[in-house]
């Protein structure tokens, strides 16, 4: 969300119970009309876990296991760190299991 007066950045805080959008640029502030904030997660090396399910309908892609040596693997990709930080991508080995991930 962007501010209506000078176009800076509206940051949802939480205050008296409701939440409040203020802008980092000119401090102007507004109600939210969301209500829940997502917060930051706390434990950044934490691999996401898929079922079995998911997993297998996740497209594959050509590249070695850095365990087993193994040409194929799951990938898929998620925002792990900020906004303006470009995602993690995952891979999942096809033969051992093994995850590993690529920042790009």
């Amino acid at each position: 969300m962007f501010c209506p007066k000078c176009g800076g950045l509206m940051v949802p805080t939480k205050k008296n119970g409701k939440i409040v959008y203020k802008c980092t640029s000119c401090g102007y502030e507004m109600e939210g009309k969301e209500e829940k904030i997502i917060e930051k997660t706390k434990n950044k090396k934490e691999i996401p876990k898929l079922s079995k399910e998911k997993i297998e309908l996740l497209p594959k892609v050509k590249v070695k296991c850095p365990k087993c040596g193994n040409q194929e693997a799951y990938t898929w990709m998620e925002q792990t760190r900020s906004v303006d930080e470009p995602p993690t991508r995952f891979y999942k080995c096809t033969k051992c299991g093994y995850v590993w991930r690529e920042y790009a």
